[in-house]
């Protein structure tokens, strides 16, 4: 997607309409494919002029293009799309999910009702679901259902169940800004990790192990990682057998099977079956790559 001049963007109510808008309700539900068939799954760059928009992508992908800039959403999340930010969208035709709208009056009601999260609507922001899936995705179908009825008491609970999916993103909001508020012991923590990790990876410790040595539970040790390496405890540690395995496999001589055995694999069929599912090859032909690529320097070395 090209990023047009922003004098080009066009402001909808919603994409695609021209209308003043189309309902009463200070909100708009509607599920993602519902508008997106209709313009064969892209969302070309727009801007709304007074409408918060709430993406809850639950199947499929999603390629976001937010003020430039381009990310790619293929797991459960949520997307916060303030006012007057320009954006598009291109999805897979699988997508499952729901779009919801929100107009000024109703984002100010909510900001204010937020308190200490309330920029949270006014900035671009993704936030993974997580455990919270199938709680995110009962509250935009409720909403969606809601939505489309004309059920007693409707507006209320509408905005009941807008005002928990808000809630839901105040908290996730609150515990990002806390995480950036302590990178200082995390940093600690994970350091000692590293330190764990190069000193008995040849072990194939347990990560409650290392864990425990570090005095912290296991799902605290996998938010660190994943906060500043991106990635779980365990991956760290595969990662760094297998860094190990490349250099002796480009390096030295030794079989695979001895390889295996000084990474601490009691079987080599585990060792290799490893290295192929993160290399896509198994050890043999990775060695053997490396050995035509140097072949095939050495020939045209002699051409120079």
């Amino acid at each position: 997607m090209n990023k047009p001049a922003l004098a080009a963007i066009p402001v909808f109510k919603l994409y695609g309409e021209s209308l003043e808008w189309p309902t009463p309700d200070l909100l708009h539900c509607e599920p993602i494919s519902q508008r997106s068939r209709e313009h064969h799954w892209e969302i070309k760059p727009h801007r709304h002029a007074d409408l918060c928009q709430l993406l809850f992508i639950r199947r499929g992908q999603a390629e976001l293009e937010v003020e430039g800039r381009r990310t790619l959403l293929g797991e459960p999340a949520v997307q916060v799309l303030p006012a007057l930010s320009v954006h598009g969208f291109r999805f897979s035709e699988d997508i499952e999910g729901y779009v919801v709208t929100l107009a000024a009056p109703l984002v100010s009601h909510l900001q204010a009702q937020l308190g200490h999260s309330e920029r949270m609507l006014a900035k671009s922001a993704s936030y993974p679901a997580r455990s919270d899936e199938e709680h995110l995705n009962s509250l935009f179908e409720a909403l969606q259902n809601e939505y489309q009825g004309q059920q007693p008491a409707r507006e209320m609970l509408m905005h009941a169940l807008v005002s928990m999916i808000v809630v839901w993103l105040g908290r996730q909001a609150l515990q990002r800004s806390s995480a950036s508020q302590r990178p200082q012991r995390a940093r600690e923590y994970f350091n000692g990790f590293m330190q764990l990790v190069e000193a008995h990876y040849r072990e194939h410790v347990k990560v409650e192990d290392l864990a425990h040595k570090l005095g912290i539970s296991v799902s605290h040790l996998n938010g660190t990682c994943r906060e500043l390496a991106g990635q779980p405890a365990l991956q760290i540690i595969h990662d760094r057998q297998l860094l190990e395995a490349k250099r002796l496999l480009t390096y030295t001589g030794m079989t695979i099977y001895e390889i295996s055995g000084d990474l601490g694999f009691s079987d080599p069929t585990n060792f290799t079956r490893l290295f192929r599912r993160r290399e896509g090859v198994s050890p043999k032909v990775f060695r053997d790559r490396l050995k035509a690529d140097q072949t095939g320097d050495r020939g045209a070395s002699s051409f120079t």
